[in-house]
């Protein structure tokens, strides 16, 4: 079976390469696609240098569009493993969100991370987010609305793709997925990832979420 990770990357050169190094230990394997969105540092480099195909994108395109582009190259996966690429070496528990469905027990899977010891921001987009998918999604319950962490079988990713723009990509996946009938299940996972905190960058990140969560929300309520 052909099974390739896709993992947008921009500006994260100091933990890119752990990434793929521990992705590409996992048996299920086939491929692993970085798409490096046009970044100012050594992003590119560290992926290839770790054994990754690399993608490079002449501008940015954000979240999404890289995944667009990566999904281009991997358009003959029999299943997408969906990955940001700051997760270093616990990128290696993405073979728990494999597993379901390699063994046909889910189309897609969302993986769950620990509790943060302390909370980032207020809560604000993930409260928006789960609503969303919710009301949008035929009920859809998620606790991790907004986890990149992802995999999904040949049915599921032809039915949610092309994906939403920027940061809208988790939710129109959930409510697509849902809208299909699609079997969708949360992993619990003890991935880790680097954490935006309650400063200025950190409210401005959060800021954009917010703004591209509410447009792919808005763009869903009318897509037939």
């Amino acid at each position: 079976m052909n099974v390739v990770a896709l993992i947008p990357a921009r500006n994260e050169a100091e933990r890119v390469g752990a990434t793929v190094r521990a992705v590409r230990a996992l048996p299920a394997i086939s491929r692993v696609i970085v798409v490096d969105d046009a970044s100012t540092d050594l992003t590119a480099d560290e992926a290839r240098t770790a054994g990754a195909e690399v993608v490079t994108t002449p501008r940015r395109l954000g979240k999404g569009g890289a995944l667009d582009v990566g999904l281009a190259v991997a358009a003959d996966a029999d299943a997408l493993l969906l990955l940001d690429a700051d997760l270093g070496a616990s990128a290696g528990e993405a073979s728990r969100l494999l597993d379901p469905v390699l063994d046909g027990s889910a189309d897609m899977t969302i993986a769950t991370f620990p509790r943060p010891e302390r909370p980032a921001g207020f809560g604000l987009v993930k409260g928006l987010a789960r609503s969303g998918i919710r009301v949008l999604g035929r009920g859809l319950e998620t606790t991790a609305p907004l986890s990149g962490q992802r995999a999904l079988n040949r049915q599921a990713w032809r039915a949610v793709t092309p994906f939403a723009f920027g940061y809208g990509v988790e939710v129109a996946l959930s409510v697509r997925a849902a809208r299909k009938g699609l079997r969708v299940i949360e992993v619990p996972t003890s991935m880790t990832h680097r954490a935006t905190g309650r400063d200025a960058a950190g409210f401005a990140h959060r800021g954009r979420q917010f703004v591209h969560v509410a447009r792919a929300l808005l763009r869903l309520a009318f897509e037939r």
